[in-house]
């Protein structure tokens, strides 16, 4: 019997997509000639590839063997058809991000890993909102909450140290004690796991009956209020790591007590790990996210 090529690449792009109406979007074919491939294939081999998972498709045992097998191969010949057409062969990758974490943290890192693979083109969408994967053309998210998804690849960026932090010509490091702050304005980052509340616990300090406060619902507005010299915000080492490398924020706190969580977190369809842009990125950030950490053990803020 011919090898049928043609249901072949339907079934890996189903696969891959996680969904039979995705994967026609992507061909341009209607979902009943998707399914007609993908089920001529499954006669041919003799066993089921697809099941149905909500409104998407999960792969079975024997899919999820047989799209491992036929993954890479597949891959290098949308490469190689690229090329010999003529054409730059590019790949793009969506990411989500948190709008603080896209902008203070990412994008400075972006270049250095678009300069590495010139055939990878990314597209960074930031916002906070989750991302329904059964509906939107997402690869994989870097999402702020507590890390409980079930049912999605989870795993945390890094472990980050939340700080009380001002611009120098607002505070000098280490010239205020933790008692001083409730008399400074504090900057909130409402939407933040780490809030001041727990710190001043931490600090065993009574912030008072009312605060000075300015209050934002994004992280990078308070680190840049506080860069301008509104106040003191409490924030992460991670989020504004240019501005304490380079000296636009100080921790002006002597002995300030540690608060460390992770707030940041990988997410995606475990099915997503298959795809090698997917991958790519990964071990890009992974990369990323070493070195920084590496960075941050015995420094003093």
């Amino acid at each position: 019997m011919q090898l049928p090529i043609k249901a072949i690449v339907v079934f890996h792009s189903a696969a891959r997509a996680g969904s039979i109406s995705r994967a026609a979007d992507e061909m341009g074919v209607t979902p009943s000639a998707v399914s007609q491939q993908i089920q001529l294939l499954e006669t041919h081999l003799g066993v089921a590839l697809l099941t149905k998972a909500g409104r998407g498709v999960a792969l079975t045992e024997a899919g999820e063997r047989y799209f491992s097998m036929i993954s890479e191969q597949i891959e290098d010949i949308e490469e190689a058809t690229g090329t010999i057409r003529g054409f730059r062969s590019v790949t793009t990758l969506t990411v989500r991000a948190t709008p603080t974490l896209s902008n203070k943290w990412l994008l400075p890192r972006l270049g250095a890993l678009l300069d590495r693979h010139p055939d990878l083109e990314v597209r960074l969408d930031g916002t906070n909102e989750p991302t329904d994967f059964n509906q939107e053309l997402v690869d994989i998210e870097l999402r702020h909450g507590n890390g409980r998804w079930p049912g999605l690849f989870v795993e945390g960026v890094a472990e980050e140290q939340f700080i009380p932090v001002c611009a120098p010509h607002y505070a000098a490091p280490g010239s205020l004690n933790v008692e001083d702050l409730p008399n400074h304005r504090l900057i909130h980052s409402v939407k933040s796991q780490a809030q001041w509340a727990t710190w001043f616990q931490l600090a065993e300090v009574a912030p008072g009956e009312r605060w000075r406060r300015v209050l934002f619902d994004r992280s990078h507005m308070a680190i840049d209020a506080a860069t301008r010299g509104m106040g003191i915000a409490l924030e992460s080492t991670l989020m504004m790591d240019d501005e304490l490398k380079n000296g636009r924020l100080v921790c002006p706190v002597a002995a300030a007590p540690e608060l460390r969580i992770v707030t940041q977190w990988i997410v995606c369809p475990r099915d997503h790990l298959r795809q090698k842009k997917v991958r790519l990125f990964l071990d890009w950030l992974r990369s990323e996210r070493d070195v920084w950490q590496s960075a941050q053990v015995g420094r003093r803020f």
